[in-house]
């Protein structure tokens, strides 16, 4: 196609952008932010370890821990909120906001530890003498 036929029927024919302020609707299955329920959160880590892209910060000390996340990093793959087994990490389901300043939609939690769960008693059911678990018969 000559460039000259292409300029002119661009010229003459339809914008095919979407106008400033309306936006294309958000399609089934859309995976925007990043978002963190502190309570929810055990303090394991294993979101930082399944973030390929390095957008999830994780600091840990012995009382507390620093979780933070740059969707300026972030691929929106999933892969974080997957491997959350207290599910403390979610996937927004609309578009994110438009930003002007480098940094400006990073988000800092930082989270006191939870104290561990006490043991619980043993029930009194004390296992039987003289069986174990490899006899062979």
């Amino acid at each position: 196609m000559n460039i000259l036929t292409m300029l002119m029927s661009n010229w003459i024919g339809r914008s095919l952008t979407v106008l400033y302020p309306a936006r294309p609707a958000v399609t089934e299955g859309y995976r925007g932010l990043v978002k963190f329920d502190e309570t929810r959160c055990s303090g394991c880590s294993m979101c930082a370890f399944h973030c390929t892209s390095r957008a999830i910060d994780f600091r840990s000390s012995k009382t507390e821990y620093k979780w933070s996340y740059d969707p300026g990093q972030c691929t929106f793959c999933g892969r974080c909120a997957q491997g959350c087994e207290s599910h403390a990490l979610s996937m927004e389901q609309a578009c994110p906001p438009i930003y002007l300043t480098s940094g400006a939609l990073k988000c800092f939690y930082t989270v006191q530890r939870k104290p561990p769960a006490p043991n619980p008693e043993p029930s009194g059911n004390p296992q039987q003498e003289g069986s174990t678990a490899g006899d062979a018969r």
